[in-house]
């Protein structure tokens, strides 16, 4: 069993609800958690994400719809995330805003 920080905790458990064929940013999933300033502790925390891919990492990218970083190499995320049906150019994702999944139910 993995031991991870109440923090990552948070993160990978609203990380996990993002489904397939979407996308949430940093931000998203930091303003999720109650932690709206921490979308850069949200990324170091999924870069070193132990249960990839059950908890998919590789659905949160910036809030400009840029892939953003992944201990895999982006290339990899680029595959998974085009294996899923996001489209990605220019390593952009096209229609983010028709791709962005929103957290609707409440917090943590």
């Amino acid at each position: 069993m993995k031991v991870v920080s109440n923090f990552a905790n948070l993160v990978y458990q609203a990380t996990k609800k993002i489904p397939k064929g979407k996308i949430s940013t940093y931000g998203q999933v930091a303003r999720y958690i109650g932690r709206p300033k921490s979308y850069r502790a949200v990324g170091n925390a999924l870069n070193k994400n132990p249960f990839a891919p059950k908890v998919p990492c590789h659905r949160v990218v910036t809030g400009a719809g840029l892939l953003g970083g992944f201990a895999y190499s982006s290339n990899k995320k680029r595959d998974m995330l085009k294996q899923e049906g996001i489209e990605i150019r220019k390593n952009r994702v096209v229609d983010f805003k028709e791709k962005l999944f929103v957290f609707r139910d409440t917090k943590y």
